[in-house]
């Protein structure tokens, strides 16, 4: 990698251990610590994602007019701002106000680091530049609940309010560090529309128009609602009710998960770098069809509790498995997709997609893993397998090198040779087919 992505890619890892200090402790912070209630903790939780929704629609566009850079460093700071200010709120509407500044802070950071890698990397390179950034996301995540859940302590407030002030200086750090990146000059290419002229000046006219993106885009809802969106809801639900595990085995899967995607991460990219994208993702959804069927035999298989306990923790890490398959193929996907002067608005779509996923799965999974077992079990089998579907079918609107990018960098067997001027290239040559799927002039 170069300095540009090296930093940015510090500094997205840093901004993630920040992150790891607060949120696995923001309910019993607000509930508990606060003495704030059960109510206003789900309150507090709900701001904390409905902000996000907010502000994602405006983000995009604000990166591709204004730059990446400077979103960045704006997200950044608002976001310290919020999490210092949750670190001393003792009353519902100052936590209610912070939760959802904090919220809006790291909800727009994600695009606009997205957008950074974009421009500091080639479709040659994307892979492995996402796939880094997944990996130092979830070590960083990882790291940083570990060691809040060291500093904390329910009896003394000002130990959770150390741990929103190191969230902070993290986002700091993001800003600054973010701020000494020199992005490569990359210019407003104009949008051209059907008719040869401009494009519709609403971006979203554009994306929707734009069929493979809005496959894309259902796509990853389904992949956000199945598994993100059940992690910390239904599955921790039906794991504690129909297979009674007990919370404490909660994290340690959640753990096992971690280690999947840190351990597996690079093995994983060597093997499916290569490969068609959309094959890679419909994978996925076979691994994990049968990761929800493991979470069945958990809790319907009437096995020994030492089974149902190993069941559910193979499950988070079958998901940890597919989840580092899909680092290096989805954000990368969209990238490529993405129009020059859009790639912005592409990135905050499909983030404002997982939010909204994030924000229906435990509000669809919750009551189900609690008290419909079967039915919930057998629903996101059905869900994961249409992971497989809708892969499949998205694969057949991608060309060859945005399903398969390698190809792009596979030396041409063509020799380059000098042409008069009047004679146009499919007069002097005539490529064979498969050197014409391989060219990396893609059609959006």
């Amino acid at each position: 990698m170069g300095a540009a992505l090296r930093r940015i890619q510090v500094g997205s890892a840093l901004s993630a251990f920040g992150l790891g200090f607060t949120v696995p402790y923001l309910y019993v912070y607000v509930a508990q610590v606060r003495d704030l209630g059960a109510g206003t903790a789900g309150v507090v939780l709900a701001v904390f994602a409905m902000a996000a929704l907010a502000v994602l629609p405006f983000t995009g566009r604000a990166i591709d007019r204004r730059g990446p850079l400077s979103v960045l460093v704006v997200a950044s700071a608002a976001a310290a701002v919020g999490a210092v200010a949750l670190g001393v709120s003792s009353g519902v509407a100052s936590a209610v106000l912070s939760a959802a500044v904090l919220g809006a802070g790291t909800a727009v950071m994600q695009p606009a680091l997205a957008t950074m890698l974009v421009r500091c990397s080639d479709a040659t390179t994307r892979t492995r530049v996402f796939a880094m950034q997944f990996f130092l996301q979830n070590l960083g995540l990882g790291i940083g609940g570990l060691v809040g859940g060291q500093l904390v302590d329910v009896d003394r407030p000002s130990s959770f309010t150390v741990l929103f002030l190191i969230e902070a200086a993290m986002f700091v750090v993001l800003g600054v560090v973010a701020a000494t990146v020199r992005m490569p000059h990359t210019p407003a290419a104009p949008v051209v529309g059907r008719d040869g002229g401009a494009a519709p000046k609403a971006g979203l006219r554009v994306l929707l128009s734009h069929r493979a993106m809005v496959q894309l885009c259902v796509l990853g809802f389904v992949i956000f609602f199945a598994c993100y969106g059940q992690f910390e809801s239904g599955l921790a639900a039906y794991g504690t009710e129909a297979a009674g595990i007990a919370p404490s085995t909660l994290g340690v899967a959640l753990a096992a998960n971690t280690a999947v995607i840190v351990l597996a991460q690079f093995v994983v990219l060597r093997l499916v770098e290569r490969r068609r994208r959309s094959r890679v993702i419909a994978w996925v959804g076979l691994i994990w069809a049968f990761a929800w069927i493991v979470a069945g035999y958990a809790g319907l298989g009437h096995g020994s509790q030492t089974m149902a306990t190993a069941a559910m923790i193979s499950t988070y890490a079958l998901f940890g498995l597919g989840e580092s398959m899909l680092s290096p193929t989805v954000a990368p996907l969209v990238a490529d997709l993405a129009p020059e002067a859009m790639v912005g608005q592409y990135n905050s779509a499909f983030a404002l997609v997982k939010q909204l996923a994030l924000a229906v799965g435990p509000a669809v999974g919750g009551p189900m893993g609690a008290s419909l077992h079967g039915p919930y079990i057998v629903t996101f089998v059905l869900f994961s397998l249409g992971i497989t579907v809708l892969a499949l079918k998205l694969g057949r609107r991608l060309t060859a090198v945005q399903d398969n990018p390698s190809l792009a960098s596979a030396p041409s067997r063509v020799v380059a040779v000098s042409l008069p001027e009047a004679v146009s290239l499919p007069e002097a040559v005539s490529l064979p087919e498969s050197e014409q799927a391989a060219a990396p002039a893609a059609a959006h």
